[in-house]
């Protein structure tokens, strides 16, 4: 990454992925999937629990931005309290034992949204929709052949992509790159 550090790097719970931004998102929507099989699979409600905690939290980031500080706080504590309230709870489920220590193990990472309302989501879905053409350009053309290509297939994509994020025109920013690339190159 270059040196840069996110002030927040949003990921599901592969260590890789740790440590990457100043602060951490868990990506709830991986760990209500955990907590899905678990009650599909499991033989105690912890897991029915669980999904109605994360429930709230969906709700809560859906509409973050509608208000005060004051009330994500409290509604921040009170998801925090549940929580204990959840991984303290007494179970015989080898599941349910299993997702609790998955998610004691992403406690402090599961609310960072709240501490950046509007500015960060709850899950990772929307970067992953982002590498899904990546991935399915790479799967296509059976990988690329040649550094160079994969470099500039990043490259595009990491213009257009901020070109969005910033209001301008995608193709103009292109353009405008490569003019610029032209004038910087040294000439033969």
């Amino acid at each position: 990454m270059g040196g840069h550090k996110p002030n927040v790097w949003i990921s599901d719970r592969y260590s890789v992925q740790q440590r990457h931004g100043a602060a951490h998102q868990t990506c709830l929507a991986h760990l209500a999937r955990n907590t899905a099989f678990a009650l599909e699979h499991g033989s105690d409600d912890l897991p029915l629990r669980f999904k109605l905690r994360f429930g709230k939290a969906f709700d809560l980031a859906a509409d973050i931005a509608n208000f005060a500080a004051s009330t994500i706080a409290s509604k921040k504590r009170a998801l925090e309290q549940q929580l204990g309230n959840l991984l303290s709870a007494a179970t015989e489920c080898d599941l349910a034992r299993q997702l609790q220590a998955k998610i004691g193990r992403a406690r402090d990472q599961l609310l960072t949204f709240c501490d950046y309302p509007g500015e960060v989501d709850a899950t990772n879905n929307g970067s992953d929709r982002k590498l899904r053409p990546c991935v399915i350009q790479r799967k296509v053309t059976n990988g690329y052949r040649a550094i160079w290509a994969a470099q500039a297939e990043a490259d595009v994509r990491t213009t257009v992509d901020t070109a969005r994020l910033q209001g301008a025109n995608p193709f103009q920013t292109i353009l405008d790159t490569l003019a610029r690339s032209r004038k910087n190159r040294p000439q033969k």
